[in-house]
């Protein structure tokens, strides 16, 4: 009994005589396209795995195609990888920094004394101005997440932006 060229191709002496009689082109046509930089055997097992992977879709009569598309379209995707990775290796890192010694310093030590302060508030201050300058929450979320109302929340994260802006000279928040 003759095979249907619709049928699919998942069996195993189908698939085996597939592999058989188109791999060695397969390799041919990759080596030949693009050279043997990306090693063209890895990419034809590749492609012949997908096709595995994809048997019951792709009938007899389109095997080929099927397979010799699939392995251009792994070649040309590792050749942009390939790209990629040349311009990030291109790309030298940057090995200094623009701020001095003394801003260095400096901006430890505004931390330090920003961190100290916070420590300080109360602690409805301290989280009421958290959770809306760091966590970026709005005043009407934290007032739901706390369980209070609006303007209790406001007055507390206003509290605390008065105390650090008097304790801290030049503090500011967007």
């Amino acid at each position: 009994m003759s095979k249907d060229l619709n049928d699919h191709i998942c069996e195993d002496k189908v698939f085996e005589s597939i592999y058989n009689k188109y791999l060695q082109d397969l390799i041919n046509f990759l080596y030949y396209k693009f050279g043997s930089q990306i090693n063209p055997n890895d990419i034809a097992q590749d492609a012949f795995i997908k096709l595995w992977d994809n048997c019951k879709s792709v009938t007899l009569s389109k095997a080929k195609s099927y397979v010799f598309t699939v392995a251009n379209n792994m070649m040309l995707n590792e050749i942009k990888h390939q790209k990629v990775v040349l311009k990030y290796h291109q790309q030298k890192p940057k090995d200094y920094t623009i701020e001095s010694p003394e801003f260095i310093l400096e901006e430890e030590q505004f931390l330090k004394r920003y961190q100290k302060i916070l420590e300080s508030l109360s602690e409805e201050q301290r989280v009421a101005f958290l959770l809306n300058k760091v966590e970026g929450k709005k005043h009407s979320e934290i007032a739901e997440l706390l369980g209070i109302t609006q303007k209790v929340v406001e007055y507390r994260i206003y509290s605390a932006f008065n105390i650090l802006k008097k304790e801290l000279e030049g503090f500011k928040i967007k």
